[in-house]
């Protein structure tokens, strides 16, 4: 939705330093809120049409509790920080009832046929994935300087809910890593060159208190586009990290081409991740921090389908001599 309203919106959350992601999934659900709504602005609404919507959410779209709990945050923001007309703590909404979804899990033996399987060229960033137990956009985010050789770690900025956390590092990937970081070296060799690179990206903060680093190598993005582009938001010229669609379509023809029937997408390979280190015997809250989850809970429901698999219970047929 195109409106001045929307911009204003937009330009309130630039300001705020709110996350690009956030910001686009933000517009889209208060768009589809003021859609619903017969193009009613905003302010002339209250907590009871906030209701009605989530509400058709969950009765009318079928929508799974955790896409209902994105669209009630949007509008959490919007009257809260921006019209300064707090929504009640308490509301009167129908739930959505879709249950959520047991996360895919492939084996160890899935994993490296997998992997076996990636383009050379996707196959640092995917082997990542499951060696970091990241997430996508986490991965194409990372900068050259978030890795650390010497503690064997690698550092995310910024992640879910802004938060930062180190994850391990494979050290099965530091030859691939150091080989990777030599060429992004002599790709940042000849951006400089180019009269109109700006450098990378730096959030408003940092921007400004790092002001000549943009060009240091610790700042490029370990992935980079093949190209230099346009920067929306700046007009300015520079390198951006690849766009995630060529992880996604790396993995899901790796796992086609290794015959594995199990759905699979890059998350496969965070909750893959998770699995086998409670398999190895890494205890829950270890695994917690690996995955940056702000509740053990949300961690919990891999210790969930260890229990209630094989290596929980056994069936009786097992028992049975046929």
């Amino acid at each position: 939705m195109k409106s001045k309203f929307i911009a204003a919106l937009y330009e309130y959350m630039i300001m705020k330093r709110y996350a690009k992601r956030t910001i686009e999934t933000y517009l889209t659900w208060i768009a589809d809120y003021i859609r619903f709504h017969n193009l009613t602005h905003p302010e002339q609404l209250n907590a009871t049409h906030v209701e009605a919507y989530l509400t058709h959410l969950a009765i009318r779209r079928k929508a799974a509790a955790s896409t209902q709990a994105t669209a009630l945050n949007a509008l959490v923001f919007l009257y809260a920080k921006y019209l300064e007309q707090p929504l009640p703590q308490e509301m009167n909404f129908i739930n959505s009832g879709r249950e959520r979804k047991l996360p895919v899990v492939l084996t160890q033996q899935e994993v490296k046929a997998l992997l076996g399987r990636v383009s050379q060229q996707h196959y640092l960033a995917v082997a990542m994935l499951y060696g970091s137990g990241l997430r996508l956009m986490e991965c194409v985010r990372l900068r050259v300087g978030d890795i650390d050789f010497d503690y064997k770690c690698v550092r995310i900025w910024f992640g879910k809910g802004g938060k930062h956390r180190v994850a391990t590092l494979s050290e099965s990937l530091i030859p691939l890593l150091e080989t990777h970081i030599t060429k992004a070296t002599e790709l940042l060799e000849r951006d400089v060159q180019v009269p109109a690179f700006a450098g990378a990206w730096l959030p408003d903060g940092l921007r400004k208190k790092y002001q000549a680093r943009n060009r240091k190598l610790e700042w490029q993005y370990l992935f980079p586009s093949h190209k230099l582009s346009i920067d929306p938001e700046s007009n300015q010229l520079r390198r951006h990290h690849i766009d995630e669609k060529q992880i996604q379509r790396a993995v899901r023809r790796a796992a086609n081409d290794a015959g594995i029937i199990k759905h699979v997408t890059p998350h496969t390979l965070r909750h893959s991740f998770a699995t086998h280190l409670l398999q190895s015997g890494a205890d829950i809250r270890t695994v917690q921090d690996q995955l940056g989850h702000a509740d053990v809970r949300t961690t919990q429901i891999y210790t969930h389908i260890l229990q209630q698999g094989a290596h929980g219970v056994v069936s009786p047929l097992s028992n049975l001599t046929l």
